[in-house]
């Protein structure tokens, strides 16, 4: 008899041990449908509430006024002949049997050439695009920086007013009394968007100056390919960045 009730109670023991590793594989089973369901919204859905550590969303790219080109009219250069004096004739009286005639000088005309003509703004492949150089806060671009950021940037446009990469860009002049020379290209700052951006950084603190820096473009042996384009600075955190934006006119 008790050999029996022994047996009776070690069938419920290995039914209810089975019952319980049943249950805890089920609740396994469905845990790992649960993540992976998970997993799979996160993937479709970076952005998704469920996603602990979302991406950072990318600050939207400024936009400028679609360049055009003007034509540019340039003017001959012309060279007028000024006469200093009018020729004046003096009259002689017949000459006399006593003595040969003489004769009066002229007076020439006198020729003053004008002076020599300075190129023209816009005889360069490239001139400033309108509404550039303008001032604007960096922190759109460069948050992690905060105001601890100082810079130029912009973009090139070709004839048909699309972006240029790979053009050689030098910032010079002087900046606090100290000297400022570097060389970029377009393309390089994607900060700013993939239409070929260049950019100079200029220092960790915004400083103000009255046109003593200047931009300008250069072709692969190093000549000038625009003016040099001055241009002012802020030291207020909301002027920090100066974008200045070139267009091709010939």
């Amino acid at each position: 008899m008790d050999t029996f009730d022994y047996m009776d109670n070690r069938e419920t023991k290995g039914r209810t041990a089975a019952l319980i590793w049943n249950i805890l594989t089920l609740l396994t089973l469905l845990g790992v449908v649960a993540v992976a369901l998970i997993f799979l919204a996160i993937f479709l859905n970076p952005y998704s509430s469920l996603n602990p550590f979302p991406p950072a969303t990318l600050p939207a790219v400024i936009a400028f006024p679609t360049p055009t080109s003007t034509p540019v009219r340039f003017l001959q250069p012309t060279w007028t002949a000024s006469p200093t004096s009018e020729p004046t004739v003096t009259l002689t009286p017949p000459p006399s049997p006593t003595s040969p005639p003489t004769e009066t000088p002229f007076i020439l005309f006198t020729l003053t050439p004008t002076p020599e003509e300075t190129p023209q703004f816009g005889e360069m492949p490239f001139e400033i695009s309108p509404g550039t150089p303008v001032s604007t806060s960096s922190l759109a671009f460069h948050p992690d920086a905060g105001c601890k950021w100082f810079g130029v940037a912009g973009q090139v446009f070709d004839l048909s007013g699309a972006p240029v990469s790979g053009q050689q860009v030098q910032i010079g002049g002087t900046l606090a009394g100290s000297p400022v020379s570097l060389l970029s290209l377009t393309g390089l700052a994607n900060a700013y968007g993939t239409a070929g951006f260049y950019e100079f950084n200029l220092g960790d603190t915004p400083i103000a100056s009255n046109k003593t820096l200047w931009v300008q473009l250069l072709d692969q042996a190093g000549l000038a390919m625009s003016e040099k384009i001055y241009f002012e600075t802020s030291d207020s955190c909301e002027k920090n960045l100066i974008f200045i934006n070139f267009k091709q006119i010939r």
